[in-house]
């Protein structure tokens, strides 16, 4: 099987981390480069959570530190949910994997893509350094099989009245890769609540290993969602779309960027019955299948465990 070339931009964050591993070892990805960037938390606790993880994870892809700031705005965080360094709750190894520093993540985007035949990117942080790579590159479009996303939302939002936390925290950003051309996939903040981690799903991915001891501890102090009604998946979304898109329904609709400074800065309008009449620009998950992302998420940690016990 031909493994599909990925790029992750990601602002690790607990639910970074399992997106992460997901993608790590999955039969089907190959990870060429990891960008962490602003969001979550800063980019100095980033930066060190994606050493850390891929420390703990024994993987070694190249890592290219991203933006530590928005195209515009001030930056926000989510440290209220993650915890003040991102993955409080685990006491992980001293890293032996480390960032480069000697080119920006939006060169070393350009390096990866430029030498596959088609790269997937990967958003589910902050949109700033991907929007920079398409903005700088243009070249580079043609050779984006699609950028796929977890951001926006179909209703309400969870920064904002009406605005998701990736897109409020660089809504230009978003603004950008939408009006890009590339393919893209998004999905929302809704479908995450949808992809609920239960206890006992926790308790049985607990006896997975090093790592799924780590995803316990984390999940224990993770406050997306409510740890005894179900925790909520947002990122692993990302690669569930790519690996599973059988779980998903999926439409395509026309998806704007509010970027006027207002009470609305940052909503994404997902205009699902046409009111805009403008030509679609991506295809949006409109709800995930649980049970099946449950099976696939505890079946995907199980052969984390077999693959790192090897």
């Amino acid at each position: 099987m031909t493994r599909k070339p990925l790029i992750i931009s990601t602002d690790p964050g607990i639910d970074d981390a399992v997106a992460i591993a997901l993608a790590l070892f999955s039969d089907e990805l190959e990870i060429k480069l990891i960008c962490p960037i602003f969001g979550n938390v800063s980019l100095a606790h980033t930066k060190a959570n994606t050493e850390k993880l891929l420390t703990l994870y024994k993987k070694a892809p190249k890592v290219v530190v991203g933006s530590d700031r928005p195209l515009l705005r001030e930056a926000i965080d989510a440290s209220e949910i993650h915890g003040e360094s991102g993955m409080d709750g685990y006491n992980f190894p001293p890293a032996t994997v480390f960032a480069e520093d000697s080119l920006t993540a939006v060169a070393a985007m350009h390096e990866v893509v430029r030498q596959e035949e088609k790269t997937t990117l990967v958003g589910i942080g902050p949109l700033t350094d991907i929007a920079l790579f398409l903005h700088l590159y243009p070249e580079d479009l043609a050779k984006i099989d699609r950028i796929v996303v977890m951001g926006g939302s179909l209703g309400r939002g969870n920064y904002g009245v009406l605005s998701e936390f990736n897109f409020a925290a660089d809504p230009e950003a978003a603004k950008i890769v939408f009006n890009s051309g590339v393919p893209i996939q998004v999905a929302p903040l809704e479908v995450g609540d949808q992809a609920k981690i239960l206890p006992e799903i926790t308790n049985k991915v607990r006896s997975f290993g090093e790592i799924g001891e780590m995803v316990y501890q984390l999940f224990t102090k993770y406050r997306s969602g409510s740890y005894q009604e179900g925790l909520n998946m947002y990122d692993a979304l990302a690669i569930a779309l790519i690996v599973r898109p059988d779980m998903f329904e999926l439409t395509s609709t026309r998806v704007e960027i509010e970027t006027v400074p207002s009470l609305t800065y940052g909503a994404s309008l997902i205009d699902l019955e046409g009111y805009l009449q403008l030509p679609a620009n991506a295809e949006v998950a409109l709800s995930v299948e649980p049970k099946q992302f449950e099976e696939w998420f505890v079946d995907t940690f199980a052969k984390i465990k077999e693959s790192s016990s090897r």
